[in-house]
């Protein structure tokens, strides 16, 4: 049974951190083929759990040393039919990735969590297509697509789902439509591009309220991401109401377009330090985001400026 689906902590107060930019990090940095970006071909070996586990780990470390609460996000980005099937999962096979994607995390919160520091298991999902470029489907079709995910994880422990680099507002409706019938809580973040702008060339504030409104304002928040902070600061009117729909932030390590890091062969890291005083600056404009965490490009060198940057130091003993 879900630890946390009921009394999410995420809406009671206080603030989470989150991973990196899982994808590349196994990448560039553990030198890990990952056919189609897709890290749920990890869970399939015991040495591809291994590195998971590791991966994992390091973000952890930095909560626990923090004292703070964190969000588990699954390995399963990718693992949604259209992805899998260029992988050769069936159906079957599918649905048993992500169940092994959530059960790793259990294993995890069982050793890591303490007390008045929750650990959210989370099912991580992203779009059909290319989280750069815009879909097609409406909101009755994503909703369709999505339910099979939605319903698996709602059958695990899962606490939560997201829904992360949407780029579409219909395929966002329709994840939302999904989870609000299976029954758990939900969070979708856009995709912007330099301009601040989804890729349809939709505002964020026009995204969120066209979800919010299409769903009976379902999901628990939003979040901005896969996008340097430079690209969408000028986008968030601090000062307005629907600023207070936004509720976490995990950006892009490098500030170049999605365009020119598609056409990278090498990592841009960006400058840590430097993105967590973005972040700090962002939490001082909206003191309601509650996680925080990265994208493309991001490790746990990020996360731990984040952290040092955003979130209350622990007391030191006497």
């Amino acid at each position: 049974m879900a630890k946390y689906r009921h009394g999410l902590p995420l809406t009671k107060g206080g603030r989470f951190l989150t991973d990196g930019g899982m994808e590349t990090t196994l990448i560039f940095h553990e030198g890990i083929d990952l056919p189609h970006f897709a890290s749920f071909v990890l869970l399939v070996t015991p040495e591809g759990r291994r590195k998971l586990k590791e991966y994992y780990v390091r973000y952890l470390d930095i909560a626990r040393s923090a004292g703070t609460g964190f969000v588990l996000d699954t390995a399963t980005w990718r693992a949604n039919p259209d992805w899998a099937a260029k992988l050769g999962y069936d159906g079957d096979a599918l649905r048993g990735v992500n169940e092994e994607a959530v059960a790793l995390l259990v294993q995890l919160r069982d050793e890591y969590e303490r007390p008045g520091a929750p650990i959210i298991i989370n099912g991580a999902m992203g779009p059909r297509g290319d989280g750069y470029k815009a879909g097609t489907m409406d909101a009755e079709e994503a909703e369709a697509y999505h339910r099979p995910q939605v319903e698996t994880f709602a059958a695990t422990d899962a606490d939560m789902i997201s829904a992360i680099t949407l780029t579409n507002i219909d395929e966002a409706i329709g994840v939302a439509r999904a989870a609000r019938t299976a029954a758990i809580p939900c969070v979708i973040g856009f995709t912007v591009e330099t301009d601040g702008r989804i890729v349809t060339g939709r505002t964020i504030q026009e995204a969120i309220e066209a979800v919010d409104a299409a769903t009976g304002a379902y999901p628990v928040f939003y979040m901005v991401n896969c996008a340097h902070p430079t690209h969408f600061e000028d986008a968030l009117d601090e000062n307005s109401t629907w600023i207070k729909r936004l509720g976490g932030i995990r950006a892009n390590a490098s500030a170049k377009s999605h365009q020119e890091l598609d056409e990278s062969e090498t990592l841009d890291a960006g400058d840590p330090i430097d993105f967590g005083r973005r972040y700090q600056d962002l939490v001082r404009r909206m003191p309601q985001l509650r996680l925080l965490g990265g994208c493309c490009g991001t490790d746990h060198r990020h996360i731990g400026a984040i952290c040092a940057a955003c979130m209350p130091q622990p007391a030191m003993s006497a």
